[in-house]
């Protein structure tokens, strides 16, 4: 069998992959060693939290073939996610009788969009070459995938381990091919970050302890989603009406000035979750969250967690009958973790004056 022109065949595959929907498509190499380093110092600090997998998974995160026999490089891409026609971030933030969800999860599970994307990008290649080795992930395994995108020219890795491209900014979904194909590499991106530490400053819970350090463990998107016990006494109040994950760090980084609204209708929002008072959405039965978090990256988490969530929303909410009301109807909750936060939340309402 003739071998295929790779410099070509590597075109081929970045011009598919924007038709498919794809901002960008980078390829890299498997060489990791100093974000490996950059890994297992991080887990050696216990800043995983209770992610026990990131431990298990040793240096499969790292070594690209390990997780995936003969892998010579990877096709990373990107895909814009900010939706369209959303309310003002910063005013939700701003009103604590709503809840505020993060960007990436108020419309379609992302996993399921570049999943069936990169299949197909997968499925171009073999109708080019024939068969060939590869594995696609979407957030699915242990891939170190913000250092390969960056390996692969996709955007640097800013100081709040977020992937942050010059032309498009940090709202964006990351996404790779494993392949056993010798394409040729891309030129890494340099870091543009400069003496800004906005994202660090601006952090609530202070999770971003230095440059390209973060602890999960006081991070609200782990708190909030990753931890399935009770959320610490000490952060609560800090967490205001985050009841899914957070953007502040995102939200104040000036590269976002370039970013584009996702032209994607999979991600345009649902049921209002830009913006819903936090009362309605404690109100939620399990069947009415299930219902409505159907296709939603939201789901994973579980009532439970997303009521333990929006209790301490509502403990940090200004005071208001309404939210004592609120918290009031889940005080006999079959979940002894609801009822432990349902407690304190209305301790800090009784706290506040009318």
């Amino acid at each position: 069998m003739t071998q295929p022109d790779y410099t070509e065949l590597a075109g081929e595959i970045k011009r598919r992959g924007t038709a498919l929907g794809f901002q960008q498509v980078g390829i890299s190499a498997t060489e990791l060693g100093e974000d490996e380093a950059h890994l297992l110092n991080w887990l050696a600090a216990e800043r995983h939290g209770a992610m026990g997998y990131m431990a298990r998974h040793g240096t499969k995160r790292s070594r690209p073939a390990q997780l995936h026999a003969g892998t010579l490089r990877v096709i990373s891409v990107r895909m814009d996610y900010d939706p369209p026609a959303t309310r003002d971030a910063w005013e939700v933030l701003g009103n604590g009788a709503l809840g505020y969800v993060s960007r990436y999860a108020l419309g379609r599970d992302y996993h399921k969009v570049l999943r069936g994307r990169l299949q197909k990008l997968a499925d171009h290649i073999t109708s080019v070459i024939g068969p060939f080795g590869h594995r696609a992930f979407v957030d699915s395994a242990p891939v170190l995938e913000k250092a390969l995108a960056r390996n692969a020219g996709l955007g640097w890795i800013g100081k709040h381990t977020n992937l942050i491209n010059a032309h498009a900014g940090s709202w964006f979904f990351l996404g790779e091919i494993y392949v056993d194909l010798p394409l040729p590499v891309d030129v890494p991106a340099k870091e543009h970050c400069g003496t800004c530490v906005r994202c660090i400053d601006i952090c609530p819970t202070r999770a971003i302890v230095a440059p390209n350090q973060l602890d999960a463990r006081r991070c609200i998107s782990y708190l909030t989603i990753e931890l399935r016990e009770s959320i610490p006494l000490e952060l609560r109040p800090l967490i205001g009406n985050r009841i899914y994950g957070c953007d502040d760090c995102q939200l104040v980084c000036p590269w976002n000035k370039f970013a584009r609204k996702s032209v994607e209708a999979d991600f345009a929002v649902r049921h209002g979750l830009d913006g819903t008072s936090l009362a309605n959405l404690f109100a939620w039965t399990e069947a009415e969250f299930l219902a409505r978090t159907e296709g939603s990256a939201i789901r994973r988490i579980g009532h439970e967690a997303w009521l333990r969530n929006i209790a301490v929303a509502l403990g940090n909410a200004p005071r208001s009958d309404a939210v004592v009301k609120a918290l009031q109807t889940r005080l006999d909750h079959s979940s002894a973790l609801v009822r432990e936060h349902v407690l304190w939340a209305l301790q800090e309402q009784g706290k506040k004056s009318c």
